[in-house]
């Protein structure tokens, strides 16, 4: 019996196996083939028809014909397998439920503490698979794993819809290669991203379901994390992320086309600046150091100096800051 799983009985698939194989058959030589009394392969043929299973003349006698298996049963696979996603969904309605009422019964379930490795690496991983609408994510060292290396289930998630705002610290905008070979992919394939000089903690945040924390900084912290599901915690960590996106400067990237349309002064830089001025002047509003431009965007010091210098020369700044104001009114940061 291999139906069952469909809703079909035994006697069913049995009738429906026989009609395959004898097209055309009236009720009487179909129980004759299958060894029923004419009544119940008549009761039986109605229930093949109603299901889409089979089909009836209109002459007399009908006569019946199996409908096409690759057709009828595929059919009832997938209204079974409607079912089963409208099944799944309750669960997963169901759960939330019995999560939040036994949160507010145990209101330390709210943060786990997770001390393995493995186990925070698996939390990460589920946050980022389970996220339906966004990620957010504070970005800074130290680092686990290597920079980079979940670009690529990245970019599959943007391609799905799930939109990524990520500010970077400045120390993670200047790691060698860093720029180049992830940041900059990242952002043409749909991520936001912004930068600050300094971020107060790393953090992902899933949709606005859950969010993971490392316990420290400091060497050795990473050895431990904190996974926050929804609470007043969590809210609060949706608020600073919030106002640190809201005080950071947006990351351009190679290829990004300019922000504005003004028209240009003798003597000023270009309307549209290229993609290498566009990054300087974002990196030295984020606060970089000349040492720290120069890993990031793979030149020497002595060219980022020089380039530095005659940007603020053109752009009539005696100061980075006087040079980041400017370009920010004329719609560059």
């Amino acid at each position: 019996m291999r139906f069952n799983v469909l809703g079909l009985t035994e006697e069913i698939e049995h009738v429906y196996t026989a009609l395959v194989e004898h097209p055309r058959c009236t009720a009487s030589e179909l129980a004759e083939t299958c060894e029923l009394s004419p009544a119940g392969a008549g009761r039986l043929l109605s229930v093949l028809v109603k299901e889409g299973l089979a089909t009836r003349t209109t002459g007399r006698p009908p006569r019946f014909s199996a409908t096409a298996p690759d057709v009828a049963v595929t059919a009832l696979i997938d209204e079974q397998q409607h079912r089963l996603d409208e099944a799944r969904s309750l669960v997963h309605q169901l759960m939330e439920t019995y999560r939040e009422a036994a949160r507010i019964a145990h209101p330390e379930m709210a943060v786990e503490l997770l001390t393995e490795h493995d186990d925070i690496s698996s939390a990460v991983g589920r946050l980022t698979a389970d996220a339906r609408h966004q990620l957010r994510a504070f970005d800074r060292p130290p680092y686990v794993d290597r920079p980079g290396s979940g670009l690529d289930r990245q970019i599959e998630r943007q391609r799905h819809g799930v939109a990524h705002r990520v500010i970077y610290d400045r120390e993670a905008v200047a790691w060698p290669g860093r720029m180049h070979n992830d940041i900059a992919p990242s952002i043409r394939a749909g991520e936001k991203a912004r930068v600050r000089p300094e971020l107060p903690l790393k953090l992902v945040i899933s949709d606005s379901q859950a969010a993971i924390i490392p316990f420290s900084l400091a060497v050795g912290g990473q050895s431990a994390a904190y996974l926050i599901h929804q609470s007043p915690m969590l809210v609060a960590l949706e608020s600073l992320f919030e106002a640190e996106w809201e005080r950071a400067v947006a990351l351009p990237h190679a290829g990004e086309p300019p922000a504005d349309n003004v028209t240009q002064q003798p003597g000023a830089v270009p309307v549209q600046p290229d993609p290498d001025t566009r990054s300087l002047l974002a990196l030295l509003a984020s606060g970089l150091t000349d040492a720290a431009i120069a890993r990031s965007q793979g030149w020497s010091e002595r060219t980022t100096q020089r380039r530095i210098h005659r940007l603020m020369s053109e752009l009539g700044a005696s100061t980075r800051f006087q040079a980041s104001l400017t370009a920010a009114r004329r719609g560059w940061l």
